[in-house]
């Protein structure tokens, strides 16, 4: 009977053992697969803000296709992730700050300029890359365009607008990268040249640029070098007859901001209410003023209701504005039957 009972002892210790040993194996591996994911998100990290300023100070950037741009966004969402599922763990946030400093140190003394990224700013890694592009002037017009298009590589879920979240992060970034050329050189004809192969690149979505250009003209900094990149805005649409499409293709509502927030809108968004107006025949066919010439065309009831939007937002100036409508009617014979001048026409549906 002892011996039967030493043998279940000595099995049962076998089996402790056993468990100990499988046990301390596992707590080892997963010890060791721990530590290699976190080999590899530091990795990551390092890379990505390696990235970051690539984008910004390499000419490396020429190279950039559309693949690129995505894999790029891809890497600083990532971060943004990384921030998100351990900004509240101690232990590994301290490792992770002193990967960024070693990243730092290293790109610093490689790069001229270069502006260090710290574990606060990942959350904004999308942002950074975005400014980081639109900052660096060997930015390809090709890149550009895709940054415009109306689905843009950046996460704009989050922002909400009355031009539209992707627009007005646009606009944003267009007002950025004035800036940047503006300051990189006094040539107002490189700065010209973005613009218009920006426009070239978004012809299939003329009316969302549009909405792009409304967000850039409505962005809230007050500063001095803000109202020159606006008004150069401004120049370039009147030189490029923009604002003739901007005006029929955005809300009423927008172009009502527009006016209030700009003079030197307000008075050009008058003038192409009077070249649609100036345009017009009348049709006896339709009994209705129609335009002949202007692309793209308005209706004779949709400009009134552009010329009573821009009364009731700007009061001050319909006093004028009927003066004036009123010295073309005399122009035009200053007669009051329907049909023989679209100013006297316009100016009777205004006044009833």
């Amino acid at each position: 009977m002892r011996s039967v009972k030493s043998d279940k002892t000595g099995g049962g210790t076998r089996e402790k053992r056993k468990r100990r040993q499988w046990l301390s194996t596992a707590k080892r591996l997963n010890c060791e697969r721990r530590e290699r994911h976190m080999e590899a998100v530091l990795k990551n990290l390092a890379s990505t803000v390696e990235l970051l300023a690539v984008a910004a100070h390499s000419g490396v950037v020429e190279q950039w296709d559309k693949q690129t741009l995505s894999r790029a966004f891809h890497w600083a969402r990532y971060c943004e992730h990384l921030f998100s599922r351990f900004h509240n763990n101690s232990a590994v946030r301290r490792i992770m700050e002193k990967q960024l400093q070693l990243t730092n140190q290293s790109l610093q003394a490689a790069i001229s300029g270069y502006t260090e990224v710290s574990f606060s700013d990942l959350p904004r890694c999308q942002h950074h890359l975005l400014l980081g592009l639109l900052n660096n002037p060997k930015l390809p017009s090709s890149i550009m365009r895709i940054l415009f298009d109306s689905k843009s590589p950046a996460d704009t879920k989050h922002n909400q607008s009355a031009v539209g979240a992707d627009a007005e992060v646009q606009g944003v970034m267009l007002m950025e990268r004035l800036g940047a050329l503006m300051s990189q050189s006094s040539e107002a004809c490189r700065t010209e040249h973005f613009l218009d192969s920006v426009l070239q690149g978004c012809e299939r979505a003329a009316e969302h640029f549009c909405r792009v250009i409304a967000a850039a003209l409505l962005t809230t900094e007050n500063s001095a070098s803000q109202t020159a990149l606006q008004d150069f805005l401004m120049d370039w649409l009147q030189k490029k007859h923009m604002l003739m499409h901007m005006c029929s293709a955005l809300p009423t509502t927008l172009l009502m901001d527009l006016a209030k927030e700009h003079l030197k809108f307000r008075d050009a968004y008058y003038d192409v209410l009077k070249k649609w107006a100036s345009d017009m025949e009348y049709s006896i066919s339709e009994g209705e003023w129609v335009q002949t010439s202007t692309n793209p065309t308005v209706s004779f009831q949709k400009l009134t209701e552009h010329f009573q939007a821009l009364f009731d937002t700007c009061p001050s100036l319909r006093d004028d504005v009927e003066k004036e409508l009123n010295a073309l009617k005399i122009s035009d014979g200053d007669f009051d039957v329907r049909g023989l001048s679209v100013w006297g026409d316009l100016l009777s549906v205004l006044n009833r």
